[in-house]
Order: C-alpha cells, then sequence, then structure tokens
C-alpha cells in the first residue's frame, strides 16, 4: 500500500502543477484550460458515489483499482496524441469517470487491510505525501530540461506504475473469506455519526480553498520569490508527513472524533491569523498548521467511516466522503476567488467560518459516537 500511495502521488505531484503548462502547449487558451480543468471536479460528485456502490455490491475491490489505474494510464496515452479542445476535454472526462474513484477505493481498501493486520494507516499513507513534494521538484527540473511537451507521458506512466503496484496486493485486503454481496449496502445515512462527520471534515476540508487558489499569489505579492514560496508549500506537506508518523499514538490517545476537532481548531487559528495579513515571519508557522487543517482533519475522518463501514460498505462510505468534499471544495472555490477580488486577505475570515461550522457539526456527532463505544 505504501507503494501504491507512492505510485498515485508521483502522478498526482505531476499532474496538478503541470498538466496546465501541457495543455497550454498543445494551443488551449486560459479560458478553456479552465473548463477543462473543472471537468473531473463535475465528474467527481456524480462518478464516485455510484461507482463505489456498484463496487461494493459486484466487484472485487483490488480488481476495480487495477481496472481503473489501467484505463487512466491508458487515458492519458490517448489524450498524448489529441489535439484541439474539442477531443481533449471529450478524453479528458473519460478519464475522470474512471479515475474519480480511484482514491476513494483505495483508502477503503488500505483502512481495511492494514486494520486487520495492526498497521496504522498514517504511517502508510505519508508515502503518498512524500512522493507528491519529490514528483513537485523533480517535475520543475525535467520541465525546465526538456520541456512541457513530454508531461502527458510522465503522467500515464506513473498511472501505469500504479496500476502495476495493484497487482502485488492481496486479492481481499483483510484476509478473510470474501463478504458476500448485497443488494443494498448499509445505511450509512441513517447514522448521525456518518452524517456529521462527512460534512463536518468536509467544511474543514473546504476552507483551504483560498489557500489553495491564491495563497501564493498573496505571498509573490508581499515580495516572496519563487523558492521561498516553494519552500512555504514544502513546510505545509512535511508538517503533514510528521504528523502521519506519529498517528497511531496521537489517535489512539485522543480519538478519531477529536482528531477532527483537533483539526478543525488548527483550521481556525491559521485561517483567522492569515485574514490580517499575517507577516513573512509567521508564514513557516501557520504553515506548519497544515498538519492540523488537513492532516488531522483527514486522518481522523479515515479512522471514523472505517470503524462505521462494514466489510460491504467500506467503497461506499470512502465515496460519499469524497463526494461531498468535491461539493464543498467546488463551492468554497468559487466563492473564494470573489471574496479575495473584494477583500483580499480578509477572504481568509469566510474560510476560518467555514472551519468553524465543520467543528461545531462534528461536535454534534460526539456523542453518538460515544454511545456507539460503550453499545
Amino acid at each position: 500500500m505504501a507503494l501504491f500511495y507512492a505510485a498515485f502521488f508521483v502522478f498526482a505531484g505531476i499532474q496538478l502543477p503541470y498538466l496546465p503548462v501541457w495543455l497550454k502547449v498543445r494551443g488551449l487558451d486560459e479560458s478553456e484550460i479552465g473548463i477543462l480543468l473543472a471537468v473531473p471536479m463535475v465528474i467527481r460528485i456524480a462518478a464516485v458515489p455510484l461507482a463505489a456502490r456498484l463496487i461494493d455490491r459486484h466487484f472485487i475491490l483490488k480488481s476495480a483499482l487495477t481496472v481503473a489505474a489501467a484505463l487512466g494510464a491508458a487515458g492519458y496515452a490517448v489524450m498524448g496524441t489529441a489535439s484541439g479542445f474539442p477531443a481533449l476535454v471529450a478524453i479528458y472526462a473519460a478519464i475522470s469517470i474512471v479515475n474519480a474513484p480511484l482514491l476513494p477505493l483505495a483508502d477503503s481498501y488500505a483502512l481495511r487491510g492494514l486494520n486487520a493486520r495492526g498497521v496504522a494507516y498514517g504511517t502508510v499513507r505519508l508515502w503518498g505525501s512524500v512522493a507528491f513534494i519529490l514528483a513537485n521538484m523533480m517535475g520543475g527540473v525535467v520541465l525546465a530540461a526538456f520541456g512541457a511537451a513530454d508531461v502527458i507521458w510522465a503522467l500515464a506512466a506513473s498511472m501505469a506504475a500504479t496500476a502495476a503496484v495493484t497487482l502485488l496486493l492481496p486479492r481481499v485486503p483483510d484476509g478473510a473469506v470474501e463478504a458476500s454481496k448485497s443488494d443494498a449496502v448499509g445505511g450509512l445515512w441513517r447514522s448521525g455519526l456518518f452524517v456529521s462527520t462527512v460534512i463536518g471534515a468536509s467544511l474543514i476540508q473546504a476552507s483551504h480553498a483560498v489557500m489553495y487558489g491564491f495563497g501564493s499569489l498573496q505571498w509573490a505579492a508581499k515580495g516572496l520569490g519563487g523558492a521561498a514560496i516553494g519552500l512555504l508549500w514544502a513546510i505545509g506537506v512535511v508538517a503533514e508527513i510528521l504528523l502521519f508518523a506519529i498517528s497511531r499514538r496521537v489517535i489512539a490517545r485522543i480519538g478519531a472524533v477529536n482528531m477532527i476537532l483537533l483539526g478543525g481548531g488548527g483550521a481556525v487559528l491559521r485561517w483567522s491569523v492569515m485574514a490580517f495579513d499575517a507577516p513573512v515571519a509567521l508564514l513557516p508557522a501557520l504553515q506548519c498548521l497544515h498538519a492540523l487543517s488537513f492532516g488531522a482533519t483527514h486522518l481522523g475522518a479515515m479512522y471514523v467511516l472505517a470503524r462505521l463501514s462494514d466489510r460491504n460498505d467500506g467503497a461506499t462510505a470512502q465515496g460519499d466522503f469524497s463526494a461531498i468534499q468535491g461539493v464543498t471544495s467546488a463551492l468554497a472555490m468559487g466563492i473564494s476567488g470573489v471574496l479575495v477580488a473584494r477583500f483580499d486577505s480578509y477572504a481568509y475570515l469566510a474560510m476560518s467560518l467555514a472551519a468553524a461550522a465543520g467543528f461545531v457539526i462534528v461536535s454534534a456527532g460526539r456523542r453518538a459516537w460515544r454511545e456507539a463505544d460503550r453499545a
């Protein structure tokens, strides 16, 4: 699973910053690039829950991972030979349909297998974050040396490597006899704790919208150069990795729900300080709070969903969480552009309110969690 996360996040570390550069080389203008990049966000909302339910009912999770990654690799290879906006959009939409469920399915598979073996999810997932930051850095070096034309082939190769790694995984993650497939998965949405976790954690994650969309631009306006901005982003990822490394002990000590609340509290603090044009000297410390605002929220949500789902609806739980995150993040990103244009750094106050709302919603589920533990 560590190899899987590393391979997948090498892909993500190249795709996120460098696919727009490749699209520009292929002749797309800024508006066309924006439309194309929005395609996965729209598809994710519908495709991930549907795919997760189909897989929970009819398919072996490992086979689904292999097929999704292999089709994604083939899709990027086809995209590398295409030209023109309509063709590229159509191919990217097809890629998004098969790739959107990949990470939620992998998390479901990993949590089930790692929990059965007594291995902490965070200590395995951290290799994805390590690979992401290395791919970010090495991608820039390769881009400077060879240009953007070969970016698409790097995406196809890294997705093919992801598919190859799935072949090393056991057929059933927990080693047990495969559970029978029912016509209906468990009633997750009838659980107050599931609802509060999915919505609350999604709001906390969506509160990163201003940072993700405009953080680099705001730092550049403070006079920071590209190297300093890159270092600030790296500090956040390193802090996240360190938390993942000790996550087993932290979650054992404070609990999974409290981990999400810790993330929400960290997000409120981070965005509240950022709102008042934090001085450059404070930025490294604020970036360290990424370990809480993203890392603690993600880890806590993963463990809660693993506890709530059974062997027949683990993918569904992850898929629904991914879809709700897609909705909240897309809305937050759309609103953040308007807020930044009008209020500049004060836009972070809206992000702080979103994180606070998530904190309150998750807090409301703590009683249900405690009652479930007692039962």
